[in-house]
């Protein structure tokens, strides 16, 4: 089975809620909610793809020393395996804002549970209550 390596970043606004994109129409998973990110590229750190998708899909620009490593998701699905590592980040020049069509939302940790997400993405939320 292929392993797929994306790196995810739990944005942390001012108030302690954390920055969820809602997958659109024509992407796997479609409707489901997510910690922004992407699929790292042959050659590329886990940062470094992180820094080019928040540019990409949010406009916002974020430097490596404000990426702190929190934890990462291990999942199986049907076609391929997921191996993710989750990122904490605070700090971030620009305003957060949907570029590729997708749907935002900040929410609290408490409220989590109340997106749909994929199942990569559900262990991540206990760490992060804790973390928060």
């Amino acid at each position: 089975m292929k392993t797929v390596l994306v790196s995810a970043v739990a944005l942390i606004d001012a108030d302690g809620r954390v920055l969820l994109a809602q997958r659109p129409e024509g992407k796997s998973m479609a409707g489901l909610w997510e910690f922004p990110g992407g699929k790292v590229e042959t050659g590329e750190t886990p940062e470094a793809a992180l820094i080019r998708e928040l540019q990409e899909e949010l406009g916002i620009d974020t430097w490596k020393s404000c990426l702190a490593p929190l934890t990462f998701a291990s999942h199986s699905y049907d076609d391929f395996h997921l191996l993710m590592p989750l990122f904490a980040c605070r700090k971030w020049n620009g305003m957060v804002q949907p570029r590729e069509g997708q749907k935002l939302a900040w929410a609290r940790v408490s409220e989590l549970r109340n997106y749909p997400m994929p199942p990569a993405d559900l262990p991540l939320i206990p760490i992060l209550r804790d973390w928060l």
